[in-house]
């Protein structure tokens, strides 16, 4: 086997999101989350699971740092509950919120550790949504005076900042489909939301770069790669479609200053509205973008495919079959998505900063699993990422996801992402095969291939 030896300074880590990881959903002052009321609703969560408890990483910060450390990650990236740090979503700074996330920062650099922040992984405060939430134009204002409180009381010991995690979920699945929270099936709302969102990110950085802090900011986005499924040319402009939904409509205001034309007019009136200044904002210099890559999809035109009107089909590369979670495993996808942004967006300074897989993950007599499937996963992806380093792109990191198993969303607790299976009855966390193995890749700094 030969060593993928990674650029000096490639940065390897585990990212995880606050709701699906933390609990103590109500404790200590907390407020209550859009996830904390979808969740408590019927019929909205496979098997009725919440988030109620979760990992309860909360109350074992302490002896998840450790594990950690103990597993070689260099860097970890997780978000921070709003309604925790600011119950009310603005106004009265809840202290014992704020302090839980200034003794977790210590600890991974006691540890070292380097933290990486995301802003917003979707957990609004419920008060925020009952005014209306991110379709509201105050939301732009609520965030930044947000981001302020944390970068003031954080940003001294913080060296990687994200404003949103992919901000096309949060639009789409929570406001145009209702898969998520806030449950809400509304195109234009879903469009109004990720313009306010993009204006939110545009005025967080401000406040970070006036607050002279010294870390990076940028964005995180779900950037899927997609192929039209014949040449027709009625499927070539679905996918087409499916790109600028998905990826242009964020990716093209941050770096040219413009939404793409072409959706815009075919979304007619579900276009958002726009002000003076908007897209100055958007666009405002970010130090890097988050790319977070699952899946490669066939596209092609539906005559009753809804607003864009087509259809989409999961593509496995070649001797690869599909995860837990029905996605195709096409690590070649990966290549591509990271070719697009150097090719069409600058070659910005990039981490992949979400990749990893659902497998069933069957423990032995002891709990510990063997996921050889996730490691065959991990190492295609690395050497995917490799190969688009090798052609130019500016990639800087890695983060899988996820670190232990968790809350995944709408599917409740049953597909296991996790390096660490979590017994969720007890608590306890046991590595699996896969996370002893990236402990290797870390310390050498490279794949075998």
């Amino acid at each position: 086997m030969s060593l993928r030896q990674f650029p000096e300074g490639f940065l390897w880590g585990a990212a995880t999101a606050a709701y699906q990881i933390e609990g103590a959903w109500n404790e200590d002052g907390k407020g209550e989350s859009i996830w904390d009321r979808f969740t408590h609703r019927q019929h909205t969560i496979l098997n009725g699971d919440n988030g109620d408890i979760a990992c309860n990483h909360y109350h074992k910060m302490p002896e998840d740092v450790a594990l950690m450390q103990a597993l070689g990650l260099q860097t970890y990236r997780f978000s921070l509950s709003w309604p925790r740090i600011l119950p009310e979503g603005r106004g009265q700074v809840n202290a014992k919120g704020l302090e839980f996330y200034d003794r977790l920062i210590d600890d991974l650099l006691e540890a070292n550790i380097i933290p990486n922040i995301t802003l917003n992984h979707w957990d609004l405060p419920q008060t925020l949504q009952e005014l209306g939430g991110w379709v509201n134009r105050e939301s732009i204002d609520w965030f930044a005076d947000y981001a302020r409180v944390v970068f003031e009381k954080l940003g001294d010991r913080v060296p990687l900042w994200t404003t949103h995690n992919e901000p096309a979920v949060l639009a789409f699945m929570g406001y145009a489909f209702g898969n998520f929270a806030p449950g809400i099936a509304d195109y234009s709302q879903a469009f109004q939301t990720s313009h306010h969102l993009l204006v939110a990110h545009g005025k967080a950085v401000q406040v970070f770069r006036e607050g002279n802090y010294n870390g990076e900011i940028g964005i995180v986005l779900s950037v899927n790669h997609y192929q039209p499924a014949s040449d027709r040319q009625a499927d070539i402009a679905a996918c087409e479609r499916m790109y600028q939904t998905s990826t242009a409509l964020f990716a093209d205001p941050l770096f040219k200053g413009e939404y793409p034309e072409p959706l815009f007019n075919w979304i007619g009136c579900h276009a958002p509205k726009i002000e003076t200044g908007d897209l100055e904002l958007i666009s405002t210099p970010i130090d890097f973008v988050g790319i977070n890559y699952y899946f490669t999809l066939n596209v092609a035109f539906a005559q009753w495919g809804g607003l864009f009107k087509l259809d989409s089909t999961q593509v496995s590369a070649p001797g690869w079959g599909q995860t837990e979670m029905g996605w195709g495993v096409n690590p070649p996808g990966l290549t591509s998505v990271l070719l697009d942004f150097k090719n069409h967006y600058g070659n910005p300074k990039l981490y992949i900063t979400e990749g990893g897989c659902a497998l069933p993950d069957t423990p032995n007599y002891e709990g510990f699993v063997e996921d050889w499937g996730r490691i065959n996963y991990l190492r295609s992806h690395f050497i995917a990422a490799h190969n688009a380093i090798a052609d130019g792109v500016n990639l800087h990191g890695y983060y899988v996801w996820t670190l232990m198993d968790n809350f995944e969303w709408a599917h409740g607790f049953s597909p296991r992402f996790g390096l660490v299976r979590v017994e969720f009855d007890s608590g306890k966390r046991i590595p699996k095969q896969s996370a002893w193995w990236y402990r290797e890749v870390m310390n050498r700094n490279g794949v075998e291939e």
